[in-house]
C-alpha cells in the first residue's frame, strides 16, 4: 500500500549575488529556499533504510549548485532548481521549491521579496498539502 508524505527542507540561506542591478552582482545578498515535496514513503516506513527514501543531502546540493550559477531573476533561479530537481531527484511526485531575497532593491522599506515554483508529473501549477 502507497503512503505518500511530505519532506521538506526549510531555511536553507546562501549568500548568492542573483539581481539585476550591479551593486546586487558585486556585492551579493542573503537568500533563501525552502523545499516541499511530496514522494511515496511506504518502504522507508516499514524498512527504516536510508537508501528507501529521499536523499536530503542530494537535494541540498543540487539547490546549493543552481543558487550558485548567477541570474537576475528569482525566477530564472526557481526555475533552474525545479529542472534539477526533477532531473536528479524524479522520486518527487510534485515539490514546490520558493526562493527569498533579503531587502530587495524596491524603493523602500521590504523585508523580503519571494518567489513560489512547482515542479514535479503531479504538480500541475499547485501547492502541496
Amino acid at each position: 500500500m502507497e503512503k505518500n508524505g511530505i519532506i521538506e527542507l526549510d531555511g536553507m540561506e546562501f549568500r548568492a549575488f542573483h539581481g539585476c542591478l550591479d551593486s546586487e552582482k558585486e556585492n551579493g545578498n542573503t537568500f533563501t529556499v525552502d523545499f516541499r515535496g511530496m514522494t511515496d514513503m511506504s518502504k522507508a516506513a516499514s524498512d527504516d533504510r536510508l537508501e528507501d527514501t529521499a536523499d536530503y543531502g542530494i537535494l541540498y546540493r543540487i539547490i546549493a549548485g543552481e543558487m550558485d550559477k548567477r541570474s537576475d531573476l528569482l525566477e530564472h533561479v526557481a526555475g533552474r532548481i525545479v529542472k534539477a530537481i526533477e532531473k536528479g531527484m524524479p522520486e518527487f511526485r510534485s515539490f514546490s521549491v520558493r526562493v527569498s531575497k533579503k531587502n530587495p532593491p524596491v524603493g523602500g522599506q521590504c523585508s523580503w521579496s519571494r518567489i513560489t515554483m512547482y515542479g514535479g508529473p503531479e504538480s500541475q501549477g499547485k501547492d502541496i498539502i
